[in-house]
């Protein structure tokens, strides 16, 4: 796993080539390391994914975002239209980045 740190989130990447492994992987991952953080999983280079793949990421979002920090996915691939809405699903790292300092600002609102 790649991990790029920035002032308020942090970026995972998959190294590998098997999305569930790391979906899986994440949802141990995530409540240890990154508890406590704003989370962007880049899923960018899966450009054939697919709506089944990316609700293998339901879970641990629905978790971390329980805790009052973002989970963000980043892919391009699936049509906005089709993706639950519970879970944040943006085309570029720029927007991820654009959705967390939103959701910070209504935290801090009380929201």
């Amino acid at each position: 796993m790649k991990i790029t740190n920035h002032d308020n989130y942090v970026i995972l990447a998959d190294e590998q080539d098997d999305i569930l492994d790391f979906a899986s992987f994440l949802e141990y991952q995530i409540p240890k390391k990154f508890k406590g953080q704003n989370v962007v999983i880049d899923l960018l280079k899966y450009d054939t994914l697919e709506l089944e793949e990316l609700l293998q990421f339901l879970k641990v979002s629905n978790l971390h975002r329980k805790t009052k920090h973002s989970f963000v996915l980043v892919n391009n691939a699936i049509s906005p239209d089709v993706i639950p809405m519970e879970m944040i699903v943006v085309p570029t790292v720029q927007e991820a980045s654009d959705i967390i300092d939103m959701e910070e600002i209504e935290r801090d609102l009380g929201f």
